[in-house]
């Protein structure tokens, strides 16, 4: 559930799409076959090449009911102040061709005071051009910071980097965020662009043999892992529109308990606080 409304466990990330040209057509062709199989939530943000993702989104949703649709999009920090967020509010509902967007997130925390941002994304919610807001790359002491605004108790959801290597969030956040009844959207949830290179964790044996016995890419097992819990939701990115389809198969693949025993054994629970994972 994301502000009250249900929704698919496995959403469709938007990260570095919509910056080739060349690529456009089978990226909008990805978008569409992720919806069609059975997605609705949408992540990209003004970021994403420089709002070209954001532009690519608003061209592959054309063809679909806006009501069908979870979008979500972020603010930059530098973009995040009383003068400034409603300006790149409104350019990136121009880009992605649509009048509100379902969700909106503080990418991550920069400069402008936290307050100042919290008020004006509350306004955003307010005057109707969202339905609800968020932040991103928050840990425990932000959040605790954040629930002492007076339109703090309104965050809907933390998206933040998780996945079974990355999983120190586990120690500490993921249970306050639980007791807050606040959802995670897990990023990079089976390894980032930047480190796909140096993960393991897709041709890790343990992980091949679960993935076998379920019939399924270790790919779409390690999604089945994140949203394990009922109250994470992962947005893997892809290129490919059959792995977009193939992905929606995590959100009905449920795990034993002797499967998950297993892969704590590859990689570990957290015993302690660790810095939070950024990518």
């Amino acid at each position: 559930t994301l502000a009250g409304v249900e929704v698919p466990a496995i959403g469709i990330g938007t990260w570095h799409m919509g910056e080739n040209p060349s690529q456009e057509q089978r990226e909008i062709q990805a978008i569409r076959s992720g919806l069609d199989a059975g997605a609705c939530v949408v992540d990209t943000a003004e970021m994403y090449g420089s709002g070209k993702s954001e532009t690519l989104v608003g061209k592959a949703l054309a063809p679909y009911q806006r009501d069908d649709i979870y979008l979500i999009s972020k603010v930059l920090p530098h973009n995040a102040s009383k003068a400034k967020l409603e300006q790149h509010l409104d350019a990136s509902l121009q880009r992605l061709q649509t009048d509100y967007l379902d969700l909106y997130l503080y990418h991550w925390r920069g400069g402008v005071p936290l307050a100042e941002t919290i008020a004006e994304l509350d306004r955003m919610k307010q005057i109707g051009k969202i339905k609800a807001w968020g932040v991103s790359n928050f840990d425990v002491t932000d959040m605790e910071e954040l629930l002492e605004l007076p339109a703090g108790k309104n965050v809907a959801v933390n998206e933040d980097l998780y996945n079974i290597e990355e999983r120190g969030i586990e120690y500490d956040l993921l249970p306050w965020q639980h007791e807050h009844h606040i959802p995670l959207i897990a990023y990079s949830p089976v390894g980032g662009k930047q480190n796909e290179l140096g993960t393991s964790m897709l041709t890790n044996q343990v992980v091949k043999e679960i993935a076998d016995q379920h019939n399924v890419t270790p790919y779409v097992l390690l999604l089945a892992w994140i949203i394990r819990n009922g109250q994470t939701i992962a947005i893997p990115q892809t290129n490919n529109p059959e792995h977009a389809a193939a992905n929606m198969q995590a959100a009905s693949l449920e795990l034993t308990a002797a499967e998950l025993d297993r892969l704590d054994l590859e990689y570990p629970k957290p015993d302690h606080k660790v810095p939070l994972a950024i990518n």
